[in-house]
């Protein structure tokens, strides 16, 4: 083998030898951060903002994070309240970011964690003065909502919904996750496209409306008669309340493959 041939060999190994030398570390790295997971519940020192209110609505715009809002009375009227916590690793990219803003009543949450290697975790807390109605627009991230006596409405691509304590009108839609809600309210529509739903209400509704496309439906009533229409396309039903088909307080519930029960509350 001549000298030149023996160069342009050792020069082509080179060539291949750093890209497997590159994936071979990204790789590495990708499995460091799969075995330790960041976690918003890891940052010790949140950030917090307060946020004033134009009016007596507010939405919530998150792409990436999950949410607990709590409505409360002595929180002052015209602000809101945000606590943050992100932890964020990028080895390969632009650095990891979470911001928040707020357009007229429009909270705005967005995390910036792009890059070859990335591990990024957001949590928000929102306290909202009573008097408010809440739309949520989350489009990857649980939700939690407690204390609300007005309307409430929350909508999420991928995520569980969770509401306690609330008495307004709800609204709660997730595409994939369960949906749990313990309250009063006395109308309630519920929609979830992969996920179970469980819904327990502490005074006699005027109407429920609840439609699952994959997983088990549960709603436990007060004692009353109820116009109850419920529809299974693969599982049980089981309805064990008073019906009556004149009574003014209705309960329709769909699932597309899953138990449907609709069942007094103890």
């Amino acid at each position: 083998m001549t000298r030149t041939s023996r160069t342009a060999t050792r020069t082509t190994r080179t060539a291949w030898t750093r890209p497997l030398a590159l994936t071979g570390a990204v790789a590495v790295l990708v499995a460091g951060l799969g075995a330790c997971g960041t976690s918003a519940a890891g940052d010790d020192d949140p950030d917090r903002r307060s946020f004033g209110l134009p009016g007596r609505t507010l939405t919530i715009d998150s792409d990436d994070s999950a949410l607990e809002i709590v409505a409360a009375d002595d929180h002052p009227a015209g602000r809101i309240e945000v606590t943050r916590w992100f932890r964020g690793r990028v080895v390969v990219g632009s650095d990891a970011e979470s911001t928040w803003s707020m357009d007229g009543d429009r909270l705005v949450l967005r995390q910036k964690c792009s890059g070859l290697v990335v591990d990024c975790d957001a949590r928000h807390r929102i306290e909202v003065p009573r008097g408010v109605t809440v739309e949520v627009e989350d489009k990857d991230g649980s939700v939690r909502a407690e204390g609300f006596r007005d309307a409430l409405s929350i909508r999420t691509t991928d995520g569980s919904v969770h509401v306690t304590d609330t008495t307004g009108p709800l609204e709660l839609r997730t595409g994939d996750g369960s949906v749990r809600a313990r309250v009063s309210s006395r109308t309630v529509r519920v929609h979830s496209g992969d996920g179970s739903v469980h819904l327990e209400l502490g005074a006699v509704p005027d109407l429920v409306e609840s439609r699952s496309g994959d997983g088990s439906t549960t709603i436990e009533l007060p004692p009353a008669g109820y116009r109850v229409d419920t529809r299974t396309g693969d599982g049980g039903e089981d309805v064990s309340v008073t019906r009556d088909s004149s009574s003014p307080h209705r309960v329709t519930a769909r699932t597309g493959d899953g138990n449907l029960t609709v069942r007094t509350a103890n």
